[in-house]
């Protein structure tokens, strides 16, 4: 399933903020049987992270939120749920099977994967796939539902 489909497009990273707040603000008002599980594509530097710090500050995280490159696993007990940050930029194969996903994949979390292509398998289908590229206004946002739950989620997201 690829409906909806959604371009957006972010010229800073103030603007890149607001998509992640706005992912945030979705994911307030979709449940599913299962964790909701969004992968974050895009090269080095284009805005993934950034798009997880603006939800994670929508959902109260205060601090610094920065991407765990080298803990691979960050969470985050927010409004009764537990959202899950994983960069899987550093590993191999099959490492991900030590990260305890599995476990976190309880009804009402959120799984947010930066480089979910790093992980031969082991990690869940997503429901919503993100594609972030470079471009002349800054950054464009690609946003594909990949489920039923994706779908009500991007739904929410784009209102």
């Amino acid at each position: 399933m690829a409906e909806p489909h959604a371009e957006l497009n972010a010229a800073d990273a103030t603007a890149t903020l607001d998509i992640g707040a706005r992912l945030a603000h979705a994911l307030r008002h979709v449940s599913s049987q299962d964790a909701l599980v969004v992968h974050l594509r895009g090269e080095l530097g284009v805005g993934k992270t950034t798009l997880v710090r603006g939800a994670l500050r929508e959902f109260g995280v205060q601090g610094t939120i920065r991407s765990p490159t080298f803990s691979l696993l960050e969470t985050y007990d927010v409004e009764g749920r537990v959202v899950a940050h994983l960069d899987l930029y550093r590993l191999s194969g099959d490492e991900v099977e030590g990260l305890g996903v599995r476990d976190l994949l309880a009804s009402g979390n959120v799984l947010l994967v930066e480089w979910p292509e790093r992980a031969a398998r082991g990690l869940p289908e997503p429901d919503v796939d993100v594609q972030l590229e470079y471009s002349q206004q800054g950054r464009r946002v690609r946003i594909d539902a990949c489920t039923e739950a994706g779908r009500r989620l991007v739904q929410e997201w784009l209102r």
